[in-house]
């Protein structure tokens, strides 16, 4: 057999040594660019402002998102507003303010912001949408002022705001995808897990429709990390935590 140069085995030797004595800190990697997209939830009682953040990874077309920071807007929520809109506007300045601090400034013309309004103010939609439509103006002034990009503000349909709780919680479950051992973004080939939502006076139950099952009015059809899911919420009446707590008031009186 025919045995290697002398001199070939020295370079390889030394080629050897200076890779394994070459700290990774030497090689340049541009990290991925992070973006960031802000959420009011403006529910019954309180609004919240969430700050997420993503990276270019995606999942089968789809982006892979992580809560980064959140900011409780101070007083009650924004249906309470409703003989002083311009007061529900001004309640979300401070926690806009804190978010300009929290995502570096040469993105905030790039981050996008929204607010979704949910239970509360859809009946007051029903009772005075005039009013309504006074605060959604007023919110959407003080959202438009900020130096992010603003994309809506609107009021979720009970469906939308069942199925955006399912997609919630199956995110955070890992049932969309996993990663597996060299790190990389694969399905999970879990099951989805159903979503029992607890109201004041009603309970919801949001579940994936199978495949064979025909699609029953009201559902919402969701395209996520190469999947199509078909969403179904069922409501049910007098099954919410006041009705519950006052069956078992009832009972102890009794």
């Amino acid at each position: 057999r025919e045995l290697l140069p002398p001199w070939l085995v020295i370079v390889a030797g030394l080629t050897g040594i200076v890779l394994l004595c070459v700290s990774t800190k030497d090689v340049p990697v541009a990290p991925p660019r992070t973006k960031y997209g802000i959420v009011l939830d403006a529910g019954p009682s309180r609004t919240i402002l969430f700050i997420y953040q993503w990276t270019a990874t995606e999942a089968n077309k789809t982006g892979v998102i992580r809560g980064f920071s959140s900011c409780p807007v101070q007083g009650p929520g924004v249906s309470s507003y409703s003989d002083s809109p311009q007061k529900a506007g001004k309640s979300l300045e401070p926690c806009l303010n804190w978010a300009r601090n929290e995502i570096p400034a040469e993105q905030h013309s790039q981050t996008p912001l929204y607010l979704g309004a949910t239970a509360s103010m859809r009946q007051l939609n029903l009772t005075h949408p005039i009013l309504s439509d006074g605060l959604l103006a007023a919110l959407t002034g003080t959202m438009k002022s900020s130096p992010f990009s603003f994309q809506g503000a609107q009021i979720l349909s009970s469906p939308e705001e069942e199925a955006f709780n399912w997609v919630a919680v199956n995110y955070v479950l890992e049932n969309f995808f996993k990663y597996d051992w060299r790190g990389q973004l694969v399905p999970s080939g879990k099951a989805m897990a159903g979503v029992l939502s607890m109201g004041g006076t009603s309970a919801r139950l949001t579940s994936e429709l199978g495949e064979e099952k025909q699609a029953p009015q009201g559902g919402v059809r969701l395209q996520l990390y190469g999947r199509t899911h078909r969403v179904y919420s069922q409501q049910c009446p007098c099954h919410g935590t006041e009705q519950l707590r006052s069956r078992l008031l009832s009972r102890l009186i009794q």
